[in-house]
């Protein structure tokens, strides 16, 4: 995710960094190349002109020149500017209408609207709610069956569309079922098109003046950049969007889309798509998008994956085993499955600052086909193997490559790791531990 931007501008703040003062000379040039950067980056040209404005105004002021570290103030500015540009802070769904109510998708064809309408109900399921999929897209074929899929896969009822009837009709037909079954969200799937034509908006309209919806939200994909913008202004101008959710930005090396839509429109991105599986949606935070941007990492939202995935009763009994030093080879296991729920383990580590540059220059390497092979080699273990790693001898360890595929080379670096992760452990205090706890929420 913005692997681009984020390498220039990388280079131009280490620049930056390097130098013990800063003359008005050093930040004009600083700025040019930021300019550029945020331009090759497919920012679009008039907020990339607005933000440099703002920022030279900063940088050139007192909080920098007179600063002992200028270098770290200007990215400071920087950081703070682009946050601002995209909404400063979280921007959620209005749920305050009377239930239930309706979010309506938009889009055209091909930014991923239906896979984001099942995206969006299981996160609203996933938060208490009671969602309810309605496909109205008669246009694309295979298109309600799509959702069907969808909706089976994630455990969620879909309503029962027929494609000969009126878009319009069939949200009230899901609206009446919807208090019927006990459902208090409609998520709804509407009909995109290639492009924009005035058959789709008068149809959207339609939708909107009858069922009223509260929220309408425009499905972009990042990767298309200042296409994405100019979207967001024409579906704005014609049905007055409340937000954007962008799909795809895992995949978006450039980051232009996020950084301009809010600038451009006053509407805000919601969520962002990062990722294939439904379970592939976050809510966006300038804030910390800001940081991955700069490099900085985002560990806030790497918390927020490890308490959705990790389940408190387990986390606490794991805290009791650690403090008594009977953390073994099942419950390495189980911290491992969890990492792999959390998403790509290159993605959970470009959430942590400075690893996520390593990655980059490639003097971090992560093959998510380790945690496999270190899952086999648990499993092919004998329960008291699991319980005292001490005791697997030369043979023992023979026994279990073969019965996990692997080699003994792969046995005796998954020891060694859990060694060291052991001994790691112990030299953790019962305070540290209850800090830890509670910092993720389980203590």
């Amino acid at each position: 995710m913005f692997e681009l931007l984020t390498e220039k501008l990388g280079r131009i703040f280490k620049e930056l960094k390097g130098r013990g003062r800063l003359s008005e000379k050093n930040i004009q040039e600083a700025l040019k190349q930021i300019r550029l950067a945020l331009l090759e980056a497919d920012v679009n040209y008039k907020v990339v002109k607005n933000l440099l404005e703002e920022i030279r105004q900063r940088a050139l002021g007192q909080e920098v020149l007179e600063s002992l570290t200028p270098g770290q103030q200007v990215v400071k500015i920087v950081r703070e500017e682009l946050t601002k540009l995209m909404g400063e802070g979280r921007r959620d769904l209005d749920l305050s209408d009377k239930k239930p109510l309706s979010l309506l998708l938009v889009g055209l064809q091909g930014s991923g609207k239906t896979t984001t309408a099942g995206k969006l109900a299981h996160y609203m399921r996933k938060n208490g709610y009671h969602p309810y999929l309605v496909p109205v897209d008669t246009q694309r074929p295979a298109a309600i069956e799509q959702l069907f899929k969808i909706g089976e896969e994630i455990n969620i009822p879909v309503h029962p569309s027929n494609s000969t009837e009126r878009a319009e009709d069939i949200c009230l037909k899901a609206k009446e079922a919807a208090s019927r079954i006990g459902s208090d969200i409609l998520v709804i799937d509407t009909a995109g098109r290639l492009h924009i034509d005035e058959n789709l908006m008068e149809e959207l309209l339609r939708i909107k003046g009858i069922i009223r919806p509260a929220e309408i939200l425009l499905v972009a994909d990042a990767m298309t950049g200042q296409d994405a913008v100019n979207l967001a202004v024409k579906f704005n101008q014609v049905l007055d969007i409340t937000g954007v959710i962008l799909t795809k930005m895992e995949g978006d090396a450039r980051g232009g889309a996020a950084i301009s839509i809010m600038a451009v429109t006053n509407k805000p991105i919601k969520f962002v798509g990062v990722g294939e599986k439904l379970d592939a949606l976050e809510p966006f935070y300038p804030d910390r998008m800001s940081s991955r941007i700069l490099g900085m990492g985002d560990v806030l939202s790497l918390i927020d994956k490890a308490q959705a995935e990790f389940d408190q009763k387990e986390a606490v009994k794991l805290a009791s085993k650690i403090k008594r030093e009977e953390f073994d080879l099942e419950d390495f296991k189980k911290q491992l499955s969890y990492i792999q729920k959390m998403g790509s383990l290159e993605q959970i580590l470009g959430m942590i600052p400075g690893l996520g540059q390593m990655l980059k220059l490639g003097r971090l390497k992560t093959d998510e086909r380790e945690l496999v092979r270190f899952e086999a080699i648990i499993n092919s273990m004998t329960p008291e193997e699991r319980r005292d790693y001490k005791i697997i001898s030369g043979s023992r360890r023979k026994r279990i490559a073969m019965g996990s595929g692997t080699r003994v080379e792969d046995v005796n670096r998954l020891l060694k790791n859990f060694g060291q992760t052991k001994n790691m452990l112990k030299k953790l205090g019962r305070g540290t531990l209850r800090d830890l706890s509670s910092l993720a929420g389980f203590g």
